[in-house]
């Protein structure tokens, strides 16, 4: 491996564990924070649709994150694929986390916003429930998968 694609590869490294690190503690701290206030502000000053459109926003924010890093998923992997650097675990994990980061900012994140703009009682039905969990799904998966892939492509570069 050359000097310069090898600093590409630790840039690309550091960049995949930043979003995994973002996504998780989007999922996990920020989470739990927002949607318990009351017990740390001491009152329930928002409601649950309140604090749900507080989490959309952060989604949405660290959607343009995921977005950027679909591109550099496929530049990456592409390249390597094209030199003939492949291998089975890697080609699935890459699959895995493109079509679960393109689902949780392509699919799931605008169904979620879209039913949230029509108020409170939407974001109560079955719909929007089973919408959320199959987000929550997701993300789990496009962690799991996220995780394989860097440690694939560490396990690699340090050869």
């Amino acid at each position: 491996m050359n000097k310069y694609f090898r600093m590409t590869t630790m840039g690309y490294l550091i960049f995949l564990s930043a979003v995994l690190g973002m996504m998780l503690y989007a999922g996990i701290v920020v989470t739990s924070v927002t949607f318990n206030t009351d017990l740390y502000v001491g009152a329930q000053l928002l409601t649950q649709f309140q604090e749900g459109q507080i989490m959309t926003e952060n989604f949405l924010r660290l959607s343009y994150v995921v977005n950027v890093m679909i591109v550099v998923i496929v530049l990456y992997e592409g390249y390597k694929f094209k030199k003939f650097e492949r291998d089975t675990v890697t080609q699935v994990a890459t699959f895995f986390v493109l079509a679960t980061a393109l689902l949780f900012s392509q699919y799931y994140l605008p169904d979620i916003i879209a039913m949230q703009q029509q108020g409170e009682a939407v974001t109560k039905s079955v719909a929007f429930l089973n919408t959320h969990k199959g987000s929550e799904i997701n993300s789990k998966i496009f962690a799991l998968s996220l995780l394989v892939l860097i440690v694939q492509n560490m396990r690699k570069a340090c050869k």
